[in-house]
């Protein structure tokens, strides 16, 4: 593509839904940004505690890629011993750590992954996150990921693609599988 037809505006992207894949889909467009040498973000709000292959993927990408958890695991399940004060003030501290990502003029994309959880457990408010991605500078490209995107984001991102369950190997009884679901 040629340099005078290229657009330079930054989006907002979504990628939710009850489907797997958004938070792929959202590593993927790093893959693609990293091979044209743009710098990328990726603040996780909800994985903390366990170990994804993605984070040491994420590694071989260095310089242009960079990823922080900065939550305190996954809420309310088997293995979450924190209180729900600790989830809320990560995921508040998350959201200030994103703005100040999203303004250092350092990254070319914004990965917000899980954000859209973190909202529904109501760890932030979507009134918070809305007026995060009203002050998004013009060049960001700012990527939300997790199920259940409330209707505000949707309403302001400028693509948002939904990933719809139809069949799963849960059902078959197979259990998350090493570097395909983690």
């Amino acid at each position: 593509m040629s340099e005078e037809k290229q657009e330079t505006r930054g989006l907002v992207i979504v990628y939710t839904g009850h489907g797997k894949g958004k938070t792929t889909a959202a590593l993927g467009m790093c893959i693609r940004a990293a091979g044209y040498k743009k710098k990328i973000k990726i603040i996780q709000f909800i994985k903390g505690t366990w170990k994804y292959g993605e984070m040491d993927g994420i590694k071989l990408l260095e310089p242009y890629v960079e990823m922080e958890q900065r939550g305190k695991g996954f809420v309310g399940i088997v293995d979450d011993k924190e209180d729900i004060s600790t989830h809320i003030r990560a995921a508040e501290e998350a959201l200030q750590y994103s703005r100040e990502a999203m303004n250092s003029g350092q990254y070319d994309h914004l990965i917000l992954d899980e954000i859209n959880v973190a909202i529904n457990l109501k760890l932030i408010k979507v009134e918070d996150v809305v007026q995060l991605i009203q002050e998004k500078p013009e060049q960001l490209h700012l990527i939300l990921t997790g199920r259940d995107a409330p209707q505000e984001i949707i309403d302001i991102a400028d693509l948002v693609t939904e990933m719809r369950e139809i069949k799963h190997p849960f059902q078959k009884g197979i259990l998350a599988q090493q570097g395909v679901d983690y």
